[in-house]
């Protein structure tokens, strides 16, 4: 009786690699679940550079302006110039190794699980340094330019209240000054976030102020979602950064800041308003997933990666919200 030919699935045209299909669908994944998991999208000023530790973005403040004298010589005008470095964090990774005889094993798709896995730790670990930036900027006292403005925290007590309509309220008030703040430092309206907890997204929520029809409100009890308040569009953030971060050891961690440490204390803090120039991210190697098969262990080793770094520009741009 003659052997069966198995049909080669994942090799291109049956030749080449055993697994050369797999990692394009493996791939894909990782770079959409990313997309999804990731909460700060657009949050930030991005700049990719193709090599090199730093990148530079430059900083302007606002210039005057002057009553002209009949005859008087038009000098032009002055403006305070800065620039802001951001350095590269170290490579962050996330990675899985799948055995041939447990895949083979398996009644289900392993590797559409743990490509979704990888995904989310790369965006979770993301999110909370662009958050641990974003809390550098509100907590800020001192502009990039001279004469530059700057914000200050909002506080209210009420917010951490255990009545859902008391701390709603408050929470409601916050972010009114917070767009106060932010209209005053003339930053745009256009593209405001507010990052903020899930307790206080769902107390919101439940608040039928925020969505009453007869106001205007946008969200639903039945769907648990409110869209904006303000003008300013809610994220909540299930990994919202409630620690004080010192240092980087572990990317993986809470309190990680990866090789250059965005160093910041949350610990009161429950949600932060800012506008995308608050913050900038550089990009020296974007998100890619690499495959290797190691015929020694009889498995796959799959690497999802990237190398970027992260830095306050507009410390005017950011407000912080606190409930103690």
């Amino acid at each position: 009786m003659a052997n069966a030919t198995p049909a080669s699935i994942p090799q291109i045209n049956s030749t080449g690699t055993e697994d050369a299909l797999f990692l394009k669908v493996f791939a894909g994944e990782v770079l959409t679940s990313f997309d999804r998991a990731s909460k700060t999208g657009g949050a930030e000023m991005v700049r990719s550079i193709s090599s090199g530790k730093s990148a530079t973005f430059p900083v302007m403040g606002r210039i005057d302006a002057a009553y002209h004298t009949a005859g008087a010589e038009i000098l032009g005008s002055t403006a305070n110039h800065n620039e802001k470095v951001i350095t590269i964090n170290d490579l962050l990774t996330s990675s899985v190794f799948l055995s041939n005889i447990e895949e083979a094993k398996n009644h289900w798709d392993v590797r559409s699980a743990y490509s979704a896995e990888i995904g989310r730790a790369l965006a979770f670990v993301k999110d909370k340094h662009v958050l641990q930036t974003i809390g550098q900027c509100a907590i800020g006292t001192t502009p990039n330019v001279t004469g530059g403005d700057t914000t200050s925290n909002i506080f209210d007590a009420n917010i951490a209240s255990a009545t859902d309509a008391t701390a709603a309220t408050a929470m409601i008030g916050a972010i009114f000054s917070a767009a106060k703040q932010l209209d005053g430092n003339y930053v745009p309206a256009e593209g405001r976030k507010c990052f903020l907890r899930l307790e206080e997204y769902y107390k919101l929520a439940n608040a039928t102020n925020v969505i009453n029809a007869d106001f205007s409100g946008k969200g639903s009890i039945a769907e648990g979602k409110v869209a904006r308040v303000a003008g300013i569009d809610l994220i909540p953030v299930p990994h919202f950064v409630e620690t004080n971060v010192t240092s980087g050891v572990d990317a993986g961690s809470a309190t990680a800041g990866g090789s250059t440490p965005q160093a910041v204390d949350l610990r009161t803090f429950v949600a932060l308003v800012s506008h995308p120039s608050a913050v900038g991210t550089v990009k020296l190697m974007d998100l890619a997933v690499e495959s290797d098969y190691d015929i020694r262990r009889q498995g796959t080793l799959m690497v999802a990666k990237y190398a970027m770094g992260h830095g306050t520009l507009r410390p005017e741009a950011a407000v912080g919200i606190k409930e103690a």
